[in-house]
């Protein structure tokens, strides 16, 4: 038992230690493997340009342990490329090694993905395992996109349709590149507002914007601008709108000129704000009798020239010329004397003009492109037949004086009174032309040309100043002035031009101060010192008043006019007192103009001094004296004042040396002692003293003389300057050489001008004598000339003098070579020997030392022909075979070219053609010997025997090489009498009508001959042989008349038969005549006629053919013998069919009808034509047009006129249009057919213009197609295929209201329909299209309004204008209305506010429903949208309102709240309306279709979202969730509920004080349906819901959460309508209803707009209510609902839905 025990206690322990050991080596087994399920590879994604020590995986998860101090595996990397990863063995992390590099995924490393293996070494077990880690390297938008070019050009025509692409440069690896991948890779285009070209972005577009395809999208206009600078925006297309990159470049549009203009005469003067040219009249005269060779051609002022408005067409080739003609004019006999070159506008006089018949013509000249450009340009051409010019011009004055200002300004008119009060006017007439008249002359000065100058044109001339002038230099301008006609001087006359002071001076003193001392003796009155100061200037401007400004202390005063100062009366002197005396001295000129300046006198008070000494009355003296004044002469008064009496003694101390003056010892007076002279010394200086005997008894005094200038000097040229000159020929402004004078005279005596008494025309002179050439001169022409130069000084009477200079020109290379002849024509025979000359060239170079060489210049030329160098002989290298040339004319044309060898001038050019004449090596050769004929006894005149041929061998087309013939009359002279052969064809025909004896046989020469030289010929004989009577046929009929052949008669028809018969002969039938097309053929025995070529009524009617019987006997001879008897002819009619189907004028006809229009109102007309005749071209028309309403239709068409009419009124329907189709039947409508489109659409007069013009409304009617078709070419200038329509035509209307008539004008309304839109065109943009070319339309509009016709406005309609007259005019009427309305809304304002409140109640609900909606996914799909109107109502078959027919209107699209948009009845135009355009009442108020308004919501509505829970009472709740939302969610719920009165649910709020009362888990009274529930909102909208698979903690009935749905709210594009029976919401819960197991989702169902299901002609037709069924996930379901009929809400309760609260949005009612 022991032992028994022992061993199972050893086999306990045992088994203990090998289930150890199992689970050890376990354990080591799964060392290295994956802790984790799933693939064995590791993939996780990281960023580019990550940092690094980026984590790439936290934990490898790899079974075993790396570290401690028994590790059981061993981890270490494999494959690990370029080290970017970096393994912690101990964690299993991996990182990323980017040190000193970055991880890029784009170019150039292009690292996309670095895949490495762990390899893990089990330690225990050895085994190795290596996982695999992936790791992906994800695109950053790191890059920018970059254009491969700096910028991009691209040129235009301004001619290319709006819509053109006109740039597809940035298309593959031209564009821009981005490196980043994927979308951020993805390059898109746009084009961006350039600041500095502000069109640029308007005038271009890219709307494909991945291709970066430029469109043009408004016109181009050259005129207006030529270049476009467009920027062009790339960016990249990140998810992340804040991380997309962009660049950008700029496209350069270069805008071609096209030709869209015509020309324009020079000069234009352009009307105001227009490209419009002023009218423009031309100038000329010409004397009576002249001979047209003296005039011609007439000189015109200004020239006669247009230019093509399009300057600048490229290539210039293409750019048109410009013709010009005489159009019209006065007297009608103008083309008899004048003549207008037509490329030149060169006009010419053809014969002389007697003045006694013709005063004047009065011409219109036309300029016209020469490519048929339809905008000519026309100018007025006056020319006046002037008096035979045998009279001189004369001035109506001999003299002239006139005034001017010095101070005037250039430009000013000089006047003929000192007052300047009118100008000076000059009247020169000239006897040959009448005194009304301005005669034209030129009127010169002599002189003073750089001062003034004469006005050019008129009777009355004025003189004008062109630089200032300055009376202090020169106050007197004296010139003469001649007029020249051209022919005649007249008489000079003296101008004398005073020049008038102004104040431009100021007085001066000759001292800054003075100083001066008094002494207390002295008397009042007594003079203390006498002040003089300076004034250039004249007259009161030159007049000096004194006065003391201060310092006098009243004890002196001054003389204002002398200057002298004085002692005060009553002044007692005091020793020692100073004065310092401030003295003004001013001009006497006007206040404004008063010029002053000032000085000081200090005054000193001295002791009485008994021995003072003389003194002067000033201090200075100042005076000019001339240097012409005679000797002898006084000067001045230096008398001074002793106070003691003593007598005074005068000298002159000092300044005299040359005594040149004397003056007086005793009397003090200054006299002229010795000629001056200015020249040697201007200005003397002299110190004068008075003595009265005692040592200091002087004083002294200053005299300052100035000696004047007389012009007693010449100009002295100066003689050392080199007087022989040269300038080198062909330079403008070559400096020639200088000349310099001088003048001694001072001033204006002293200035030296020069002038060219020669040659002015080709040199001029600068003001400092430089001489240079003023053209081009060509020493060829001249080589030398005599130039004198004349200087004169600037005097009244100049003096002057004259120097001669001889001025070579030198010759430089500037001529070419040129021949004597531009081209060479001669003439050589072929076959002339080599060597020989046959034409000698000369050319001449007018340079000094030319070599002229000569050579061939073509190379081809050169095998056949050798030009001597020097001589210019040209001679054959080889001889000439005319026969050897394949081209009609043997000719060589070549170039030839004179050099010469010393120069650089391009070589001179002629033309040589030499023509080889051809030697006439062949005589013509007959192809037979002998010809035989045969002929009828009695065959008439031209009847054709037989024809001969010849052939010649010599070159065709060569004179040689043209056969003609003619007969022999020499050997057969009668049979030449009564035979001949035609000179051209060769045929033998008789001469006369013959009258033969059968059987006779006649011989007749033929002679061939060509045109070579010489001439050469061959004969050949034929012979004729008349034939008996019985031998020849005769026809039965000589004219045979069958019935009509159908035109669709097949090939073989039979259409005549013809019967000849012939005495014991075979008769052979033949078309000889009519039936060159070959279409029809005739059997040569039996002779039936039959149709050999289909037969075409429309090209050919009838055919004449003729027939000839000839008998076999003949035939086999290969001849004909035409007589009287056997030839007939055959006419054949050609019967019409019905073969062309009718040809619509017009593929779509568009037209317009007003809303006001009457039952069967005109429309439109259309018409069809057929090429068919008879009834086959009459029409039956009908129309195909989808039924309106009760299967009525819209338009009538009256069958066989096509005149469409309205079969409805169009109330309220403006901006809406109809689209059907006409079918029009000829053979009135039972033959073939064809189809039209037509467009009408519905205006009023808010879409109309009135077009007023000033002539009668009758002629307006007869010309209205015409004038429509100018008035649409102008709209389709702006809109492409644009029609425009008449509305009516009447008399003007105006007046108040526009109740008044005026029948000599017309109003002409219309409107204009755009087949883009299919609507009118708004009146306002109309209006522009139209007013913006009123003066082009004009222009086009008068062949037809008649002379004087013309638009005169285009006004709105008198409905319009009058509706907005009396929207602005309130009267007292309305004022009192007015205030009674108010009193009534103040009465009912109670009843106002209650409907408000419910309104706004109602709109919160509709709100707060939409807002559910948008949160919900979308439905199933919606149908295409509707094309048109007719498409919008559907086809006949649907129901609507009353369950009569379904309309199937446009719902509102439920996008985005940024984007939520509805279609309505609103133009995009009109205003916008706040009411529900849905709520139609019955009847046929349809929305207007095609419009847009916008409803915008601000962004961030919906951050947060609630969820819809079930209460315990089976109720849908929705409540608000989120951290913001908690306290007010316990308090604020919304409850769905169904309101049994309108079959559609509601929204209400309810108060939840009690959190407790919502039971989330319940289901107590709540059966749920297999998918979902379905619950309707107040409008009509379905909401349905999917329950979810429920897990173990969650019970069935947990609520649906609308959660994740509201977040989707701004992915959500559109919803759609699923229609849902209101039958199955009223019944039970179907005990079939089971739980479903799937996530529950919530489905919702709008109507939209754009997208709206429409029910199409031929589509599958519309389910009634009953059988519709709401399908979710291909099943159906069938929802119980509870119905709640009671249910309150507050305006307090309301869920906040920001703008959304006051917004109606209608959903569709099931």
């Amino acid at each position: 038992m022991v032992q028994q025990l022992c061993l199972w206690k050893w086999f306990t322990v045992g088994t203990a230690l090998a289930a150890v050991l199992a689970w050890a080596l376990a354990q080591n087994d799964e060392d290295c493997k994956l802790a984790r399920t799933g693939p064995p590879a590791t993939i996780v994604p990281i960023d580019e340009e990550s940092r690094n020590g980026t984590i790439l995986v936290d934990n490898m998860l790899i079974k075993g342990t790396a570290g401690g101090p028994d590790p059981t595996i061993e981890l270490s990397l494999k494959d690990n490329v370029d080290y970017w990863v970096i393994l912690d063995p101990i964690k299993q992390t991996l990182y990323l090694n980017s040190t000193g590099r970055v991880l890029d995924r784009d170019p150039p490393l292009s690292i996309q993905s670095i895949v490495v293996q762990v390899q893990c070494v089990n330690k225990k077990v050895g085994t190795i395992i290596n996982h695999e880690v992936r790791i992906v390297v994800r695109d950053r938008n790191d890059n920018s996109p970059q254009f491969q070019q700096q910028r991009y050009y691209v040129a235009v025509n301004e001619l290319t349709p709006v819509g053109t692409t006109i740039f597809t440069g940035f298309s593959g690896n031209n564009g821009a590149i981005d490196i980043d991948d994927g979308p951020n890779g993805q390059i898109e285009y746009v084009i961006q507002y350039n600041p500095n070209d502000k069109t640029s972005n308007r005038t271009f577009d890219i709307p494909l914007t991945l291709s970066g395809a430029v469109v043009l999208r408004e016109r181009l206009n050259y005129e207006e601008k030529t270049r476009y600078f467009v920027i062009v925006q790339a960016n990249d297309r990140a998810q992340n709108l804040n991380e997309r990159r962009t660049s950008t470049t700029t496209l350069t549009v270069d805008v071609l000129d096209g030709d869209d203009l015509g020309p324009m005469f020079l000069p234009c003067v352009l009307v105001n704000n227009t490209r419009d040219c002023r009218p423009l009249t031309y100038q000329a005269s010409l004397p009576e009798l002249t001979d047209p060779a003296s005039v011609n051609p007439i000189s015109v002022t200004p020239p006669i020239q247009a230019i093509d408005q399009d300057r600048n067409i490229q290539p210039p080739s293409e750019r048109p010329g410009i013709l010009y003609s005489i159009l019209v004019g006065t007297p009608e006999d103008y083309p008899q004397y004048f003549h207008m070159n037509l490329t030149t506008a060169e006009l010419t006089l053809l014969k002389p003009i007697n003045r006694d018949l013709h005063q004047k013509f009065d011409l219109v000249i036309k300029a016209e492109q020469d490519n048929g450009h339809p905008l000519p340009a026309f100018a007025n051409l006056h020319i006046e037949i002037l008096d035979e010019n045998n009279q001189k011009p004369y001035f109506t004055k001999s003299t002239y004086e006139g005034f001017i200002l010095e101070s005037s300004p250039v430009g000013t008119t000089i006047s003929d009174n000192r007052n300047l009060t009118s100008p000076l006017q000059v009247v020169v007439l000239d006897n040959d032309v009448e005194e009304t008249k301005d005669p034209q002359l030129h009127l010169f000065l002599n002189d003073y040309t750089t001062f003034f100058t004469v006005t050019q044109r008129g009777i009355t001339r004025y003189l004008t100043l062109l630089q200032p002038v300055d009376r202090e230099i020169q106050q007197l301008y004296t010139f003469s002035m001649t007029a020249s006609d051209g022919v005649q001087e007249s008489v000079p006359v003296t101008v004398n031009i005073l020049v008038i002071d102004a104040n431009d001076n100021t007085p001066t003193f000759s001292n800054i101060s003075y100083n001066v001392k008094i002494y207390t003796d002295m008397r009042p009155g007594e003079g203390v010192i006498k002040l003089t100061a300076v004034d250039a200037d004249e007259g009161a401007n030159g007049r000096i008043v004194y006065e003391i400004l201060a310092g006098a202390q009243g004890d002196f005063t001054i003389n204002e006019q002398t200057g002298l100062i004085t002692i005060a009366p009553g002044v007692v002197l005091a020793v020692g007192r100073s004065y310092a005396l401030t003295v003004r001295a001013s001009d006497s000129a006007p206040p404004a103009q008063r010029r002053s300046s000032i000085t000081t006198v200090y005054i000193e008070v001295l002791p009485p001094n008994n021995q003072s000494p003389p003194r002067f009355p000033q201090l200075m003296y100042s005076l000019e004296v001339s240097e012409a004044m005679r000797i002898g002469a006084v000067l001045l008064n230096l008398q001074a004042f002793d106070r003691e009496g003593d007598p005074i003694k005068y000298l002159i101390q000092n300044g005299d040396p040359q005594q040149v003056f004397n003056l007086s010892q005793s009397s003090g007076l200054l006299a002229l002692g010795k000629p001056l002279d200015r020249e040697s010394t201007d200005r003397y200086i002299l110190i004068v003293t008075a003595s009265d005997g005692r040592p200091d008894g002087t004083s002294t005094a200053t005299v300052n003389i100035v000696v004047t200038d007389v012009n007693d000097n010449g100009p002295v040229f100066d003689m050392f300057l080199p007087k022989n000159l040269s300038v080198q020929e062909e330079e403008a402004n070559a400096f020639v050489g200088q000349v310099r004078a001088t003048d001694a005279d001072a001033g204006v005596n002293g200035q030296v001008h020069y002038s060219l008494a020669n040659f002015n025309n080709l040199f001029r002179i600068t003001s400092n004598g430089s001489i240079y050439t003023a053209v081009k001169l060509n020493r060829e022409v001249r080589d030398y000339y005599e130039l004198i130069v004349e200087a004169t000084d600037g005097a009244v009477d100049p003096r002057r003098s004259t120097l001669t200079l001889a001025i070579k020109v030198l010759d430089i290379d500037d001529n070419s070579p040129i021949f004597t002849n531009t081209s060479y024509t001669v003439c050589v025979p072929e076959n002339l020997p080599p060597g020989t000359v046959f034409l000698q060239l000369e050319a001449k170079d007018v340079d000094l030392g030319a070599d002229v060489n000569y050579q061939i210049r073509t190379e081809e030329a050169r095998q056949y022909f050798s030009l001597n160098k020097h001589t210019g002989e040209l001679s054959l290298r080889k001889s000439l075979d005319y026969e050897s040339f394949s081209d009609t004319e043997a000719t060589f044309t070549f170039l030839v070219e004179a050099f010469d060898s010393k120069g650089t001038m391009p070589p001179g050019l002629a033309t040589v053609t030499v023509r080889v004449k051809d030697m006439n090596d062949y005589s013509p050769v007959f192809s037979q010997k002998l010809y035989r004929g045969m002929v009828a006894p009695d065959a008439v005149k031209g009847t054709v025997i037989t024809t001969v041929s010849a052939e010649d061998q010599d070159p065709p087309g060569t004179p040689a090489s043209r056969v003609r013939y003619k007969v022999d009359v020499v050997q057969f002279p009668y049979s030449a009498s009564i035979f001949d052969v035609e000179e051209i064809s060769g045929r033998v025909v008789t001469r006369v009508n013959l009258n033969e004896e059968p059987s006779t046989v006649f011989k007749l020469v033929v002679i061939a001959y060509d045109d070579g030289d010489p001439v050469k010929f061959n004969t050949t004989t034929v012979e004729i042989a008349v034939l008996q009577p019985s031998v020849i046929p005769r026809f039965t009929q000589d004219e045979y008349r069958p019935p009509p052949v159908s035109e669709s008669a097949p090939k073989g028809t039979v259409v005549a038969v013809v019967t000849a018969a012939a005495l014991n002969q075979t008769v052979v039938y033949s078309i000889v005549s009519g039936n060159e097309e070959g279409v029809f053929a005739i059997n040569n025995r039996t002779g039936v006629i039959s149709v050999k070529k289909p037969l075409d009524y429309e090209s050919v009617q009838s055919y004449e053919l003729r027939v000839q019987a000839d008998s076999l006997q003949v035939v086999r001879s290969n001849l004909r013998v035409p007589s009287k008897s056997n030839t007939a002819k055959v006419f054949i009619e050609v019967k019409d069919e019905n073969d062309h189907a009718p040809v619509f004028t017009k593929k779509m006809y568009i037209g317009g009808v007003s809303e006001d229009a009457r039952m069967f109102s005109s429309v439109l007309k259309v018409k069809a034509n057929d090429k068919d005749t008879g009834n086959y071209s009459a029409m039956q028309y009908r129309l195909i047009i989808p039924p309106i309403k009760d299967g009525k239709e819209g338009f009538v068409i009256e069958a066989y006129t096509g005149l469409i009419k309205t079969a409805m009124l169009f109330k309220n329907m403006r901006r809406s249009y109809f689209k059907f189709q006409v079918i029009a039947t000829d053979d009135y409508g039972k033959g073939l057919s064809s189809k039209a489109e037509v467009l009408v659409s519905v205006v009023n007069q808010l879409d109309m213009q009135v077009i007023v013009s000033n002539v009668p409304p009758t002629l307006v009617e007869q010309n209205k197609d015409q004038l429509i078709g100018i008035l649409e070419r102008y709209v389709q200038d702006q809109i492409p295929g644009a029609t425009v329509v008449v509305e009516s035509i009447g008399a003007r209307r105006f007046g108040d209201g526009y109740s008044e008539e005026d029948y000599t004008k017309s109003d002409l309304m219309v409107y204009a329909i755009d087949p883009q839109t299919n609507r009118a065109i708004m009146r306002n943009e109309l209006f522009k299209f139209l007013d913006g070319k009123l003066l082009d339309i004009n222009k086009e509009f008068q062949p037809y309004l008649g002379q004087g016709g013309r638009i005169l406005e285009i006004r709105t309609p008198d409905v319009v204008a009058n509706v907005k007259k009396q929207a602005q005019a309130v009267g007292y009427t309305e004022g009192a209305l007015l205030a009674l309305a108010v009193i009534i809304i103040l009465c009912c304002m109670p009843a106002i506010l209650i409907v408000m409140v419910s309104y706004r109640q109602r709109q919160a609900e509709c709100a707060k429903t939409a807002r559910i909606q948008m949160a919900l996914p979308a439905g199933k799909p919606a149908g295409a949208a509707a094309n048109n109107l007719y498409e919008e109502l559907g086809d006949s078959t649907m129901r609507g309102y009353a369950q009569q027919e379904q309309q199937q209107l446009l719902r509102p699209s439920l996008l985005r709240p940024e984007e939520l948009s509805m279609e309505s009845g609103i133009d995009p135009g009109q205003e916008y309306y706040g009411q529900d355009y849905y709520s139609y009442e019955h009847g046929y108020e349809l929305p207007q279709y095609g419009s847009r308004r916008r409803l915008l919501s601000p962004s961030g509505m919906y951050d947060e979202y609630g969820e819809v829970v079930v209460e315990s009472d089976g109720g849908y709740y929705y409540s608000p969730h989120g951290p913001a939302a908690e306290e007010w969610a316990k308090k604020k719920r919304i409850k769905l509920v169904v309101d049994p009165e309108y079959e559609s649910s509601s929204t209400g709020e309810e108060s939840a004080p009690d959190p407790s009362q919502r039971n989330r888990p319940s289901n107590a009274g709540f059966q749920p349906s297999s998918n979902g529930n379905i619950y309707i909102a107040q409008n009509g909208s379905v909401v349905r819901t999917r329950r979810v698979c429920l897990g173990n903690n969650l019970k069935a009935t947990s609520p649906v959460r609308l959660g994740k749905q509201f977040k989707k709210l701004d992915k959500l594009a559109v919803t759609h309508e699923e229609s849902v029976p209101l039958n199955t919401l009223s019944k039970g819960p179907s005990p079939s209803d089971k739980m479903n197991s799937r996530p529950c989702s919530v489905s919702f169902s709008s109507t939209i707009g754009a997208e709206n299901v429409v029910t199409k002609a031929g589509a599958a037709k519309l389910k009634s209510t009953d059988e519709q069924e709401s399908v979710v996930d291909h099943e159906e379901v069938k929802e119980p609902l509870e119905s709640h009929s009671e249910h309150t809400q507050s305006d307090e309760e309301e869920l906040w839905m920001g703008p959304w609260n006051n917004l109606h949005i209608p959903m569709t009612k099931l």
